[in-house]
């Protein structure tokens, strides 16, 4: 078992074209993963200088090591979301998530992106057969309030959807997709390049500071930069140089394990619709099929952020969940095991705005973020260049912790993770 992305061995290696890093732009992105380089990619095409600094490699975290799985809805449910923000602003939120997945449709064609990019859909299992009834709620709220077109498949006919017994209904949605995360995290990268972006791997930056003039210094491991605009698009990475979103974005480690290529009849048996499909326990399973039938297995083994350790216990949790979920596949090589980084907030929801020194953000997507953080990184490129951005993310409130009790070192996860453990016991 190889204790690597699977999907960046799909990828050739790339990297940006090599020059000096500039005096002075227009605007600087901090972070290299989907949400700067749309940023960047849609700047440049607007006229702007733009210098992206990314500390490591472009697509370097959770934008290369994710599912692969471009959804609609938002990490909450739309039912929770209706309870929390009310029928019309949870309307909005779910109608942005299409916007977010037309968007990152429209990108890879006129990119001409080869990233396996699939409308196949994806299904929510209910684990246990209390939540039937949950998913039974979620479905008659998108069909008769947001006219989405989503249906309920009962046990009796979930063989058609999956090859497992264990779950007991699934709602399927038909809009969300499928796509090779590194293979489209680079395909941006190069339209960004394109379009006139200049991206600098390698390059962390250290510290900014706001000047008279209201444009700002960087500090950065090669040099100083100046810019009139700043976007920090570090999600689950953002530490230090941005202490007011350090408060309010908790760093959660997503694991996934990859199977040897399975037979295509044992592939076609397990997924036949090639699905993204994902379930309703807080500890969840999310699982699909690569484009060479490999079983892409993950999960909340732990809430730490990725290690080497915690990254080899989490790949036997999520070996045990794979034979839950499919015994048949007990023989099966594990060829691959990784974790990434997410950025979660305290409401679980997305965020977008400016900081009070002025810095543009977008970050929080909690498991969502393939199709919106893109679009996300796009919507705050064109406020940056002047354009009324209707979104209602922009408007909301972003907390934190009461009292200071948090300051971007997330001491009270395994706690967090106790508790969800409990509900997905008694629940």
């Amino acid at each position: 078992m190889k204790e690597s992305t699977f999907w960046l061995e799909t990828v050739t290696e790339w990297h940006p074209s090599s020059h000096a890093l500039p005096a002075r732009v227009d605007v600087a992105i901090v972070g290299g993963g989907y949400t700067g380089l749309c940023a960047a990619r849609e700047l440049a095409q607007r006229g702007a200088r733009v210098a992206l600094c990314e500390a490591r490699a472009i697509g370097w975290g959770a934008s290369s090591r994710n599912g692969g799985m471009v959804l609609t809805g938002l990490k909450s449910s739309a039912s929770s979301l209706v309870k929390q923000l009310g029928l019309e602003t949870t309307r909005d939120l779910f109608c942005l998530s299409l916007d977010a997945l037309n968007y990152v449709e429209q990108v890879i064609r006129s990119e001409d992106i080869a990233c396996d990019f699939r409308r196949c859909g994806h299904v929510e299992l209910a684990y246990k057969r209390s939540h039937v009834a949950g998913l039974e709620k979620e479905a008659e709220l998108l069909q008769t309030k947001f006219r989405h077109p989503v249906r309920l498949v009962d046990k009796a006919r979930l063989s058609e959807e999956i090859g497992s017994p264990l779950y007991h209904a699934g709602l399927v949605d038909e809009a969300s997709a499928g796509v090779n995360p590194a293979q489209y995290v680079i395909g941006l990268a190069q339209a960004a390049e394109r379009a006139g972006a200049g991206l600098f791997e390698g390059v962390r930056v250290t510290e900014i500071s706001k000047s008279s003039d209201g444009s700002f210094a960087l500090t950065t491991s090669q040099g100083k930069l100046r810019a009139e605009h700043v976007l920090i698009a570090t999600n689950g990475y953002t530490d230090r140089l941005a202490p007011w979103l350090q408060r309010r974005i908790i760093p959660v480690g997503s694991y996934i394990i990859a199977t040897e290529p399975l037979p295509a009849e044992v592939a076609a048996r397990l997924s036949p619709k090639r699905r993204m499909m994902f379930d309703t326990k807080h500890f969840l399973y999310y699982f699909r099929l690569s484009a060479d039938n490999r079983l892409i297995f993950g999960g909340r083994a732990g809430f730490m952020p990725e290690t080497p350790s915690t990254v080899r216990e989490s790949a036997e949790i999520l070996r045990r969940g794979m034979l839950e979920v499919y015994p048949e596949l007990r023989g099966v090589r594990i060829d691959y095991a990784w974790g990434g980084t997410l950025g979660f907030t305290f409401d679980l929801l997305p965020h977008a705005g400016q900081t009070p020194e002025g810095f543009h953000y977008a970050l929080g997507c909690g498991g969502h973020g393939v199709a919106m953080l893109s679009y996300l990184g796009a919507c705050v490129a064109r406020r940056i260049g002047g354009e009324t951005v209707d979104n209602p993310l922009f408007a909301l409130p972003f907390p934190t912790a009461p009292a200071g009790l948090y300051r971007g070192k997330p001491w009270f996860l395994p706690l967090v993770g106790l508790y969800y453990r409990i509900l997905d016991l008694i629940n």
